[in-house]
């Protein structure tokens, strides 16, 4: 009982944590189901897509399927978070480790990724956890 409780304190703490990111993740979720998306639980997060989302993801430079925003994940479709979950439930565990400093962390190595020449995307540390954890889970059955 006391390892449950334990668990539910620590799993509290970790939402809080990431909580500011959550809460815009949850504002752009509720635009989008007012404007005709869908909403799920899945995984520990909560996905949000159609509608205003799937146009708002148009406007993000690398042109995404799905992104993150605390313990959210927004994306085009239904489809498109099926395809993505296991890449974007890496960054809802790097927003739980990071918290507040996530969003601040991940652009700030994209900006000296691409001062340096480099892919601001492709080679930024986050997104490369995220492509090892997706390929690693995609050769084992």
């Amino acid at each position: 009982m006391l390892k449950h409780n334990l668990r539910l304190l620590w799993l509290l703490f970790l939402w809080l944590w990431a909580s500011p990111w959550t809460a815009v993740g949850l504002v752009v979720g509720l635009v989008g189901l007012a404007t005709g998306g869908r909403v799920r639980r899945r995984d520990g997060a909560i996905e949000f897509y159609g509608g205003a989302v799937a146009r708002l993801l148009q406007l993000v430079p690398v042109d995404p399927m799905a992104m993150t925003l605390g313990h959210v994940i927004l994306g085009r479709t239904a489809t498109a978070l099926d395809a993505a979950r296991r890449h974007e439930q890496v960054h809802v565990r790097q927003y739980e480790r990071w918290g507040p400093l996530f969003a601040p962390a991940y652009l700030l190595c994209s900006l000296v990724l691409w001062l340096r020449g480099r892919d601001a995307y492709r080679d930024n540390p986050f997104e490369r956890e995220a492509f090892e954890t997706e390929r690693r889970h995609r050769v084992l059955p």
